[in-house]
């Protein structure tokens, strides 16, 4: 975590731009004076290695500082957005996952048939396109000529309804973005979810499950499938950090109200507090999913021991 947020803060600091340079171009202009209080203020007129140690103690002290843009304090300003990212991610993840090894173990079984062949040909389809493409095109054939899902945002603007009303509601808004950031992901879990399967399939101790008599259904179910799993589990681990990153295009295509649309309105703004916090946040989410990930491996492989 110390070298993601060290790594963060330099890069940050170092790409053209800031808070007073967004205020001057959003006013039209300012005179010399105000740019150097606002600079002050800012402590932006400090060596880059005093405000990353300032930075740090504010860190130590869970202190993510004040968005000069929203003027009140990131750490209020991320809660407020990170249950809205944390269902579209979780909820597309969970979706992909599904999906991913119910094709994936269907495709395998059926190895070289039709079926196999329809399956990795979808698949291959949603791999190549690109999200804000399929994004796009659900978009304007569910939104504008079916009118059959919400355009846009999390819940009906202006209107009264009582909890499972409210519920529905936010899941009838969630389908659109939450199908277009899993497709991609469902294609990537099914296609290593087939060859894992595979590969599985033609190892030792299948062959002796089914010279017992083991019936084919439960070989496949119950000794193929939990160790063709594993690195289905691993990839899940590792993109957790891409699907952060595709967040940030699908909330901004939908406008959903999360940590990706914040993300992209304070490289707008050029209000650094904002995007280090999101940034912060997000890696401690990734971090503790990879450890997860480990413990869910372990549940899977009897062989791996926890120490």
């Amino acid at each position: 975590m110390l070298g993601i947020v060290v790594i963060n803060f330099v890069l940050l600091n170092a790409a053209p731009g800031n808070v007073v340079d967004a205020m001057v171009g959003q006013m039209g202009a300012a005179d010399p004076e105000f740019v150097a209080r606002m600079t002050t203020k800012f402590n932006l007129d400090q060596p880059v290695w005093t405000r990353l140690g300032y930075y740090l103690w504010n860190i130590v002290r869970l202190d993510l500082g004040t968005s000069h843009f929203y003027n009140m304090p990131v750490r209020t300003l991320i809660l407020e957005r990170l249950a809205a990212t944390a269902l579209l991610m979780f909820s597309s993840i969970g979706l992909a996952f599904a999906i991913g090894v119910i094709a994936g173990v269907a495709a395998a079984r059926r190895f070289n048939t039709v079926w196999d062949n329809l399956i990795s040909l979808a698949a291959l389809v949603f791999y190549a396109t690109p999200v804000f493409w399929i994004g796009l095109l659900m978009l304007v054939l569910f939104s504008v000529k079916l009118e059959i899902l919400p355009i846009g945002g999390m819940s009906t603007i202006g209107a009264s309804l009582g909890l499972w009303a409210s519920v529905r509601d936010v899941v009838w808004h969630l389908l659109l973005p939450m199908t277009t950031l899993a497709l991609f992901y469902i294609a990537t879990y099914t296609r290593l979810m087939r060859s894992s399967m595979l590969e599985v399939l033609h190892l030792d101790f299948v062959r002796t499950a089914r010279a017992k008599g083991m019936p084919e259904r439960r070989v496949a179910y119950k000794h193929v499938l939990r160790n063709a799993l594993l690195p289905v589990v691993t990839m899940v681990g590792v993109q957790m950090g891409s699907m952060l990153g595709g967040s940030v295009v699908v909330e901004s295509l939908f406008g959903w109200p999360g940590l990706g649309q914040l993300a992209y309105d304070s490289v707008i703004q050029r209000d650094f507090n904002v995007l280090l916090g999101i940034l912060f946040m997000s890696s401690a989410v990734v971090l503790g999913v990879n450890l997860l990930v480990d413990l869910v491996y372990a549940w899977l492989d009897p062989r791996i021991e926890l120490g």
